[in-house]
């Protein structure tokens, strides 16, 4: 009796505990859209509200004034995939292939990718590679190529086919299989949570990409997402700056400075959050196991 009462106090606490929890990390989200629909002189006057205070889309129309940003959805969602999958299958090739206890070279190659996160070439160098002599500059392939397999996310996922029995891959050789069948037919399928780990972050990697449009792109209709939102924010920071000068009128309205980054959020992040539920079940465990030193 003691013990059953026990462990409901304990569940009933646990249960109290999540609950909360979620409540604190759900309300930054609702602050955040609550606040995109508000207007900004409401926003300037009592803060950021849990409902929106004199409900208004100007701070999204803002953002999507023209066409760009739809274009930037588009190259964005292009490269995101498109790059997502070609660093799956390119990463899993070279991860098996250092995982392979019979192959002779494996431990070279590996201090070679290893010596790759301690030291690298530099932003000059990285950019004459890139712009002069691969001749990726406005190419969308510029997102992709330079970033085909990050050395981290090598190593998580050769450690996580570490922990796949070497029976089986001996087995299927007898059989007549070679390594490219044993890789996508044996040691993937078994590989599901790794593999949607390592997916995850090279998603996130591609989705949040700024940098590469800033350095590499001066076609606007190769701009990433985020690339063009930080210049929406920067051009209404700066008008919203002529606006309070003393004696220049820009505008005849107030700049939705600080409701146009809420709905920057909401624009940028909304999308991407979708993919978390159907990941999230393989998340941790890949992580923890491929995580394990092999």
């Amino acid at each position: 009796m003691k013990n059953s009462l026990e462990n409901k106090a304990l569940d009933t606490f646990s249960y109290l505990f999540m609950t909360l929890f979620s409540i604190f990390c759900i309300v930054p989200f609702i602050l955040i859209i609550s606040s995109s629909l508000s207007d900004e002189k409401s926003v300037q006057l009592t803060g950021f509200a849990l409902i929106p205070k004199e409900f208004t889309l100007f701070a999204y129309k803002v953002i999507f004034q023209d066409n760009a940003i739809f274009n930037a959805y588009k190259t964005t969602i292009i490269f995101t995939v498109m790059g997502t999958i070609l660093c799956l299958i390119l990463t899993s090739a070279m991860a098996y292939a250092l995982s392979v206890k019979t192959f002779t070279y494996r431990n070279k190659i590996a201090f070679f990718v290893y010596f790759t996160i301690l030291f690298n070439g530099g932003l000059i160098p990285s950019y004459l590679l890139i712009a002069k002599y691969l001749g990726l500059r406005d190419n969308i392939l510029v997102y992709i190529v330079p970033v085909l397999i990050n050395p981290f996310n090598m190593f998580l996922l050769r450690n996580f086919f570490k922990q796949i029995p070497d029976s089986l891959a001996e087995s299927a050789k007898i059989d007549g299989a070679n390594d490219i069948y044993i890789l996508f037919k044996i040691i993937l399928p078994l590989a599901k949570p790794a593999i949607a780990t390592i997916g995850l972050f090279y998603g996130l990697g591609f989705w949040n990409d700024w940098f590469t449009s800033a350095i590499y792109i001066d076609n606007k209709d190769l701009y990433s997402l985020q690339y063009l939102i930080i210049k929406v924010l920067r051009e209404v920071d700066f008008a919203n700056q002529l606006n309070q000068l003393q004696g220049v009128t820009v505008v005849n309205y107030v700049v939705p400075s600080n409701t146009a980054k809420m709905a920057t959020a909401v624009v940028t992040v909304g999308p991407i959050i979708f993919v978390y539920p159907f990941l999230q079940k393989y998340f941790v465990k890949g992580l923890v196991v491929g995580a394990v030193k092999g």
